[in-house]
């Protein structure tokens, strides 16, 4: 017997599906004059190809394409040690509770070539099966020379043979801890490692799963301003290269008499950015996948001296030389973690630049970063990426969060829950108009956005309803807002016509010309959400809702508003 059916019952069934193949059978050998049990089978469905992601420019804006469309990477980084299989499920569940669309994770060169010449890409297609059931993207991070400046990712066979592999000198001819950027035998070892990492991606993801990828990390040196090894000094002796001459419009000459005082520290930057350009040139070679490069930061306004930051690397003094060195990368991105509103903006602009799309892909999990996501996408920027929110144990504090939870989570959360339903029109809009965006100072202070005919007032700590009415003997701020954490975006849509989001804020809107006698008002304010590139509309927003501006609280609530005289 069989479970829930009589064996007759088989044996008939059996039967009627002999009889129906045996038909099959003779109308094939009819039709086509072949054995069936000879003629070969049909040829495997071949995984479908996606479009490989791309950076486009257009009017003086940019757009990250995945999928042939404009993407909104709305991301989670990965502690440094969360690159194994073992940890993914800790990783996962940050992902799922921050709301995010793409995952960046580490790929370490000592994983995948722990031995010269022999590769293993386990974590990498266990990584790419684990994204696709999750529905996320990836970034993936190269951990190789430089990695937070050191080259502690390397293989063994790599970081214990200074023969071979030689680290740089000081100025006093001891020993560095980073590996020089000068020497062919680690440039070849390392584009060789890149390169068979790409191609293993090439062939393992034709679904696109992986859309970016980072060109190693932090790259620069910290407490030296160069290699002073003599292959190092014969080469800052002789002649600037052409290339940078032309590229700075300068005179040619030496590095001393080209660059003065900077020669030091641009001759590194030239060098590092030049060898980082030949390990995305292999690697692209066989994929071309965009890349770009992060960036351990100087301070956006005031001097530094070379040896107090990675000196070297993509610091917006040196971005310029990294443009020409290194012009296969996509971008250059900081990695955000001052914590006050005039070093975090500083670093805003100085990475958005019309050669350099902005990209946020690693910033502090600190809550008092998540306002930062409205400067940032106000910006034209084409991601935000929070470090950290795993649940492997780890935290960066006093960079971040104390601890990582949901309660740290949440903050980023309520900004995404936002976004996330809309990222693909958000990205559009972005990249066809004007959009603006701020978030709140240290000082709490209302902000203006100047909108052309309009002008918004951002204010923040306000309930809903009242201006502060004289006699309100109310309990101070709303919760929540007694420390910066509100922003806002607008993004226009046509004559009069603007896009609103916003946490913890209120918005108003006034004509720019003082001298007009025109008043303002709201013509319609509709509550509503993006479904398949389309407006869909929930509800008008008017009297209490209105009279006093555009009030928003943590609700995921996106406005479209009309404006008007009379």
């Amino acid at each position: 017997m069989v479970s829930g059916q009589p064996y007759s019952n088989l044996k008939l069934q059996s039967f009627v599906r002999h009889a129906l193949s045996l038909s099959v059978a003779v109308a094939f050998v009819l039709l086509t004059g072949c054995n069936p049990k000879t003629a070969a089978p049909p040829a495997p469905t071949a995984q479908k190809t996606a479009e490989i992601p791309h950076f486009v420019k257009k009017n003086g804006r940019n757009a990250f394409i995945v999928d042939g469309t404009p993407y909104l990477l709305l991301g989670s980084q990965a502690n440094n040690s969360s690159n194994y299989p073992a940890a993914l499920p800790k990783v996962w569940r940050g992902v799922e509770m921050l709301g995010a669309n793409t995952l960046e994770i580490p790929v370490a060169w000592e994983q995948i070539e722990p031995t010269e010449g022999h590769f293993d890409f386990s974590y990498v297609d266990t990584l790419l099966a684990q994204a696709r059931e999750h529905h996320v993207r990836l970034v993936l991070l190269w951990f190789g020379t430089w990695k937070n400046t050191n080259p502690n990712y390397t293989p063994e066979w790599v970081k214990l043979n200074n023969d071979r592999f030689p680290r740089m000198l000081d100025a006093k001819g001891n020993k560095v801890y980073a590996l020089s950027p000068h020497y062919r035998s680690t440039l070849d070892a390392d584009s060789k490692a890149f390169a068979k990492f790409m191609g293993h991606l090439k062939d393992a993801d034709p679904q696109r799963t992986v859309i970016l990828v980072q060109v190693e990390n932090e790259t620069g040196t910290y407490g030296c301003v160069r290699d002073y090894s003599p292959v190092a000094q014969k080469l800052f002796d002789g002649p600037v290269p052409g290339q940078l001459v032309a590229g700075m419009h300068k005179k040619p000459g030496t590095w001393k008499q080209v660059f003065g005082k900077d020669a030091d520290e641009f001759f590194h930057a030239w060098y590092i950015s030049t060898y980082v350009e030949k390990v995305a040139e292999a690697g692209k070679a066989v994929y071309p996948l965009p890349m770009y490069v992060n960036a351990w930061l100087r301070d956006p306004y005031n001097y530094q001296a070379p040896t107090t930051y990675a000196a070297g690397g993509p610091t917006w003094n040196v971005l310029d030389i990294w443009k020409i060195g290194a012009p296969s990368l996509a971008l250059a991105a900081p990695d955000i973690y001052g914590h006050t509103y005039a070093n975090i903006m500083g670093q805003i602009d100085r990475y958005h630049r019309p050669d350099n799309p902005l990209m946020i892909v690693e910033i502090g999990n600190e809550k008092l970063f998540a306002r930062v996501f409205f400067s940032v996408l106000g910006n034209q920027g084409l991601g935000f990426s929070p470090f950290g929110f795993d649940f492997t144990g780890y935290s960066n504090y006093p960079l971040g969060a104390k601890k990582v939870d949901a309660e740290a989570i949440e903050p980023f959360a309520q900004n995404f829950r936002i976004l996330a339903p809309m990222a693909r029109e958000w990205a559009k809009i972005s990249f066809e108009n004007n959009v603006w965006g701020t978030s709140e100072p240290d000082d709490q202070r209302p902000q203006t956005i100047a909108l052309g005919r309009w002008t918004a007032t951002i204010s923040y700590g306000q309930w809903q309803l009242s201006e502060m009415h004289v006699g309100f003997k109310g309990e101070g701020k709303p919760p929540g807002t007694e420390n910066p954490s509100g922003g806002a975006l607008i993004a226009e849509l046509g004559p009069d016509e603007y896009l609103v989001i916003a946490q913890r804020a209120r918005v108003a809107f006034a004509l720019t010309d003082p001298k007009s006698k025109l008043k303002s008002m709201f013509n319609r304010v509709e509550e509503g959400h993006y479904e398949n590139g389309k407006w869909v509309f929930e509800r008008v927003w008017n009297g209490d809702e209105t009279d006093h501006g555009l009030n928003f609280t943590t609700l995921p609530q996106v406005l479209r508003v009309k404006l008007a005289t009379y």
